[in-house]
């Protein structure tokens, strides 16, 4: 039995438990045995996306008609490209972790990829679940954007075997397709990254070190193969405090200019293209007698900005040396290393919030200490409910409210910009942040938001037989129009929405969202109508038409 194996497999039977409710409902996958093989996929698409466990869920496709895509997400459009993630998994009940993933599922995903993104190619016996995703991924193709795809095949044994490996080298996607084998290793590997790494850093040439205001700080050069070094043996465990996810090698403008510099001529020069690195320790020490050429020896490294750099290093020196290809021995990286108070959390955050600021990030993390979000956890909390500031790796429970959650109802329903709270969810918590989290927001409006904002979603994951195909593209819509209604039928405006009347709010919610869900569904029918006519309409222009504002000042003519 294969140790990391078992301890996976110990991991599921968790995981069973959590999701066998929604499993069964939404799935219609109740047997034990499919229930694990599904909590497989489950645990590795949310380990590997670094995804809530809601959303995680939201994800799975698993069931009959899904074209051997067990598992879809799709990240928001950006430069003109999007990226989806497909995941496959083949879970075996013997533990010993000696099988390959086998060259069906393989064959099944390539399959998969290109009919899939074909939006001329019919989508045939193919479940409702996926088939939304995939109409909205069509719907992105269609107006002109570019799919990266990351093709995730993952089992709890080894990877694919070479026959695999020519049929994925005869489909000639390129560097449009990402392959990824994930196994119990690996996912070992990232549920264990919390530990502390203590390493060596070998810098070249002369470096400043500076003590300053109760902290040390070195500025240096590192060698791009001691970069790769560096990770190759930590791995993402140095990337626990980076915010910043990995994209990948391939389908990242940046990350491929990384990959073309360190495999030509200007090897050399890339200290000079390149930001740089950004780490942060409890405390280094090394040998102050010498001239240049330090060796640290650091205890807690994390690297807070330059994640993708270090990642990317990593693959293309893997790349090259499989290749057979000489390393760039001269290529090195501006690194700064910076000692910091061990009871200074604050400065590990703004440290990483400053060097990470220059490009879109995830910002929840980083505001979860804001002073507007400590101040609706007190005013949620005193009504019942548990804020949850920053995240939590165990199940949401119905009386949790977690701060994207909130982000993502408040400004669909109270801020009536309902595209933006589904398609720009990068953007929650950092320039749509003072327009959803406004100084009058309080602890009622955030609780009622949700509540209202479950109930839509609810129909959007679990559609009634009655219900509209627009529901499965249209929730956040229909939310902010139940929003509009309740607030009629209270007799109030928002800013009288407080803890005063929030007993009296709950009890409408519970006793009318259903009759509030209908009739917003017939104002986003009758807005259609009047938007397209009595034309059809196909699945990929509603996902179009609701990524999209055109519908908003239609449906704000309802109600008045």
């Amino acid at each position: 039995m294969n140790i990391n194996a078992s301890i996976i497999d110990q991991q599921l039977e968790g995981l069973q438990a959590d999701i066998r409710e929604r499993a069964a409902e939404e799935l219609n996958i109740r047997d034990d045995d499919r229930l694990r093989s599904l909590s497989f996929v489950y645990l590795c698409t949310k380990a590997m996306l670094d995804l809530d466990p809601d959303e995680a869920f939201d994800c799975l496709t698993e069931g009959g008609g899904d074209f051997g895509v067990d598992a879809m997400h799709i990240a928001e459009e950006v430069d003109g490209e999007f990226f989806v993630t497909l995941v496959q998994g083949k879970y075996k009940k013997k533990l010993d972790g000696n099988s390959n993933f086998p060259e069906e599922g393989v064959s099944a995903l390539i399959n998969a990829i290109r009919h899939l993104f074909n939006p001329a190619a019919p989508l045939n016996n193919i479940n409702e679940r996926l088939r939304a995703k995939v109409e909205e991924a069509r719907s992105l193709i269609r107006d002109g954007y570019i799919p990266n795809v990351r093709a995730i095949a993952c089992n709890n044994g080894l990877e694919w075997k070479e026959a695999a490996q020519e049929s994925i080298d005869r489909t000639h996607f390129g560097d449009q397709v990402l392959w990824e084998h994930v196994n119990h290793d690996v996912l070992i590997n990232i549920l264990q990254r919390i530990k502390p790494v203590d390493e060596t850093l070998r810098l070249s040439g002369k470096a400043i070190v500076e003590d300053m205001h109760y902290s040390r700080v070195c500025i240096g050069r590192l060698p791009v193969t001691e970069v790769a070094n560096i990770m190759r043996s930590h791995g993402e465990r140095l990337l626990e405090r980076n915010i910043r996810r990995y994209l990948g090698l391939h389908g990242n403008r940046v990350n491929e200019g990384i990959r073309r510099t360190l495999n030509s001529d200007s090897a050399a020069n890339f200290y000079f293209f390149n930001n740089g690195l950004t780490l942060v320790c409890n405390d280094f020490s090394y040998n102050a007698l010498q001239e240049s050429d330090y060796q640290l020896k650091v205890e807690n490294l994390q690297i807070v900005n330059g994640g993708q750099t270090c990642m990317t290093i990593l693959k293309t020196l893997d790349e090259m040396e499989a290749l057979g290809v000489p390393l760039p021995k001269d290529a090195s990286v501006l690194v700064r290393v910076y000692k910091l108070p061990k009871d200074n959390e604050d400065l590990v955050l703004q440290i990483t919030h400053a060097t990470n600021s220059q490009n879109p990030v995830d910002l929840k993390d980083l505001r979860a200490n804001d002073d507007k979000q400590r101040r609706l956890e007190t005013s949620i909390d005193a009504l019942g409910y548990t804020y949850r500031r920053k995240r939590m790796e165990r199940t949401i429970k119905t009386t949790d409210i977690t701060a994207g959650a909130a982000a993502e109802a408040v400004l669909a329903i109270w801020r009536q910009a309902p595209h933006q709270a589904k398609f720009l969810t990068r953007e929650h918590f950092g320039k749509l942040y003072d327009t959803i989290f406004s100084d009058e927001l309080n602890g009622a409006q955030v609780i009622a938001a949700v509540l209202l904002y479950r109930a839509a979603e609810n129909h959007r994951k679990r559609p009634a037989a009655s219900d509209p195909l627009l529901v499965r593209y249209g929730s956040c819509f229909i939310a902010m129009q139940m929003g509009k209604r309740l607030l009629k039928d209270m007799g109030i405006s928002l800013s009288d929405l407080s803890h005063r009347n929030f007993a009296e709010c709950k009890a409408m919610i519970t006793e009318e969202s259903e009759r509030f869900f209908h009739e917003a569904v017939q104002d986003v029918e009758s807005a259609l109508v009047s938007l397209y006519g009595d034309q059809e309409i196909s699945l990929q222009q509603l996902s179009a038409t609701f990524r999209r504002g055109d519908l908003i000042e239609r449906l704000n003519t309802r109600l008045h």
